[in-house]
């Protein structure tokens, strides 16, 4: 539900080498005997170097070619302490460095847009779908309540249907954006996952204690702070490609992230983490059958996205992929603790960073209001 909440990428550069035989070496040396070979350019130099330069090879032909595997930078920066640094450090990255945001660079006109598209959506889905009185979300739930008088039942078909379409959509991303361009099915995408997502949370919030009761620990000691910390934890797994706001409002042209640093080096799906977290805590807490219904088919939608999302990476990043894939882990710290993934040394700062402390203030502002969510949920009768 966590995942749910937040719904709402020439040819060679051709070195000429010099061959030369070394019958013909000697003679040139024999013949010149004076000679001063400090003198000569490098390229010019009678004798044998140890210097080789590397053709520079386009990201296109590495994908295509293994032999000329090169591992691009990040940055043109590369100081002797980076270079003693881990190998998978922000200067060897393959693939972004995540969570990046420079004031420098904002446009404040592209803030505008996206407050404006904001405010423009949110109309939409409360005229078209939230409002009973006009939309289309009280209907579709209760014509899938129709389906079964079962409360758990209901919940894993809303599940399943917006996994569907919201998985299906992702799957289909390469040729749609081909089709109608990146914009136009980012736009797409949302119109038909964020209702979804909408109807999924307000009935799981409307129908959370309507299950049958397994276990009651909330009056356990420590219970609470457990299952708020395992909440709090849970956002700072979101996937990097949520903090892009500007790509998710079609404002800058979406782009599917191939993310390296940061969470991704503890796990390469942070989002599944995220909700398994999230799930888990809110199981114990409420300890019904609602509740395990609702867990069961988020986590379950969550590991096919493991493997959907690493099979279009791979289709898409290809060698660069496979790369990024062998350093890190799906198992949190798997990667850390077999050696494959080597953290830098400032590896912290890959934290300290604009869209954490973001995420860190909507976490809490979430949990504080949760009367407010709870009572407007309730209002919609869904």
């Amino acid at each position: 539900m966590a995942s749910l909440l937040v719904l709402s990428s020439s040819s060679f550069t051709s070195h000429h080498f010099p061959t030369r035989s070394s019958h013909n070496r000697h003679n040139s040396v024999s013949n010149f005997p004076s000679f001063n070979t400090n003198s000569i350019p490098q390229t010019l130099s009678p004798f044998p170097t140890r210097t080789r330069l590397l053709p520079t090879v386009p990201n296109s032909v590495l994908h295509q070619n293994s032999k000329f595997r090169l591992v691009p930078r990040t940055s043109v920066k590369n100081t002797d302490a980076e270079t003693k640094d881990s190998s998978s450090s922000s200067t060897n990255l393959v693939g972004e460095d995540s969570a990046v945001f420079d004031l420098e660079e904002q446009k404040l006109s592209s803030w505008i847009y996206f407050t404006a598209i904001l405010g423009v959506v949110l109309f939409i889905l409360d005229v078209a779908w939230i409002d009973n009185s006009t939309g289309f979300g009280k209907p579709f739930v209760d014509a899938l309540s129709q389906i079964s008088n079962s409360h758990e039942v209901v919940m894993l078909i809303l599940i399943l249907i917006f996994a569907g379409v919201h998985s299906g959509l992702a799957s289909l991303r390469d040729s749609g954006e081909k089709l109608i361009g990146e914009r136009a099915f980012r736009v797409l995408f949302a119109s038909l996952s964020l209702p979804l997502a909408v109807s999924t949370i307000v009935y799981f919030i409307n129908h959370r204690y309507d299950g049958i009761q397994l276990w009651q620990v909330q009056d356990a000691p420590g219970i609470h702070e457990l299952v708020w910390l395992s909440n709090f934890i849970s956002f700072i797994f979101l996937y990097p490609s949520t903090f892009n706001l500007l790509e998710v409002a079609a404002v800058d042209k979406p782009k599917m992230h191939l993310w390296e640093s940061g969470i991704m080096r503890i796990t390469r799906h942070p989002q599944m983490v995220g909700q398994v977290l999230w799930c888990l805590a809110h199981t114990v807490w409420i300890g019904n059958s609602v509740a395990v219904a609702a867990s069961f088919g988020l986590i379950g939608h969550h590991l096919f996205g493991v493997w959907n999302g690493d099979r279009r990476l791979a289709i898409r990043y290809g060698q660069d992929f496979d790369l990024v894939k062998e350093r890190t882990s799906v198992v949190p710290f798997a990667a850390i603790l077999d050696g494959r993934q080597k953290l830098p040394k400032h590896f912290y700062k890959e934290f300290i960073r604009v869209p954490y402390f973001v995420i860190t203030a909507l976490t809490l502002g979430a949990y504080f209001s949760h009367p407010l969510m709870h009572a407007a949920s309730s209002n919609l009768h869904w």
